[in-house]
């Protein structure tokens, strides 16, 4: 016969057995449903009843991430680490991920260096870390550039740095890696881009090639001004630009439109919803840039972020009713929605 579980009581509280596991369930359900916020309430409970279960803490960790919480992220992954909660090395990536979004190169490069002081990295993943150094390093070593130059009043002291002029490569086909590929372009933003224009547009033509990737190169080409005509392929599309003549990329009219849309429908309303709303927006007229996201009625667009954000925060929607309210047809944004899921399944690397 099997052995009943014990009953736990924590504070006087009882908990009957299995409910961590039925709290883990659910919370990693929200976590594949996109609903973060849901997701954490609960893997936090589940967590206060088995502190130590690396499946909670790990679920957490993504809701966090996914939520935009990064410093919470960072203070959960950290303390796994000092533990030794989890995979290692599945953990040390976690923590490198989160540290990428907080833009903390010096904590990169000291993690990695002691992993390889301790030759804790096994020979597969060597290539990995030290891509990831090598750019990490280069990206504390710019910051505290751009942080010296402030501090020197002394103008004429600054050595002005000829610009680049014989032809260079970046190698982004030959990287598989998607989160190297990221870091390699990231470090773009420090450099002359006109030597490295000939792989940079191969890359923007391929049907290869990650949508944010290609947004992230536009937007360099187009601040150093690049003025040669260009073609784009996103989503077996094809579109011709010359970078300097595009929309800034948070300043698309059309996203500006949408936004007036929630705005007059949410931000006094429920300015929780409207931030969630604007965010998805903006990521989604991020990845899809250059192109115009169709169908083109800012109308549908609005009220399909307004129909995702709630479902992803639990919350009841009713799209005939919002069909109303923004005044288009359900059919319109059911399609305006097919597109928006389509294009978070891309979302941002992970890095």
């Amino acid at each position: 016969m099997k052995k009943r579980e014990p009953i736990k009581k924590i504070d006087n509280v009882i908990f009957f057995p299995g409910l961590e596991k039925r709290l883990t369930d659910k919370g990693l359900e929200k976590l594949e449903k996109k609903k973060f916020h849901e997701a954490i309430n609960l893997l936090e409970e589940a967590r206060e009843h088995d502190p130590d279960n690396h499946e909670i803490l790990i679920g957490l960790v993504l809701a966090y991430f996914e939520a935009s919480s990064f410093k919470k992220a960072k203070e959960l992954a950290k303390e796994m680490l000092h533990k030794g909660i989890g995979d290692y090395l599945q953990m040390v990536d976690l923590y490198l991920t989160v540290l990428i979004q907080l833009h903390e190169y010096q904590e990169i490069v000291a993690t990695i260096e002691a992993l390889l002081d301790e030759k804790e990295i096994p020979p597969e993943k060597q290539d990995h870390f030290l891509t990831i150094l090598q750019f990490s390093r280069r990206m504390a070593e710019n910051r505290q550039s751009e942080t010296d130059i402030d501090i020197d009043t002394n103008y004429d002291s600054i050595d002005i740095i000829p610009a680049e002029t014989n032809s260079q490569e970046l190698n982004l086909f030959s990287i598989d890696s998607l989160n190297e590929q990221m870091l390699l372009v990231s470090s773009l933003a420090e450099k002359n881009i006109r030597p490295y224009l000939s792989e940079i547009t191969d890359y923007l033509a391929a049907d290869a090639g990650h949508p944010f990737l290609k947004t992230i190169l536009l937007t360099l080409l187009k601040e150093q001004e690049i003025d040669r005509e260009l073609t784009v392929v996103k989503f077996a599309k094809e579109k011709k630009v010359i970078p300097t003549q595009l929309p800034e990329v948070r300043e698309e009219p059309r996203l500006t439109e949408v936004k007036a849309f929630l705005a007059d429908q949410l931000e006094s309303k429920n300015p929780g919803l409207f931030e969630n709303s604007i965010r998805m927006a903006e990521r989604n007229f991020f990845i899809s840039y250059p192109f115009e996201l169709e169908p083109k009625s800012p109308a549908t667009w609005a009220a399909a972020f307004h129909h995702l954000a709630q479902y992803y925060l639990g919350m009841d929607s009713d799209v005939n009713q919002l069909a109303g309210e923004y005044e288009v047809q359900v059919e319109e944004i059911e399609a305006a929605m097919a597109r928006i899921e389509l294009i978070e399944k891309i979302s941002y690397p992970n890095i």
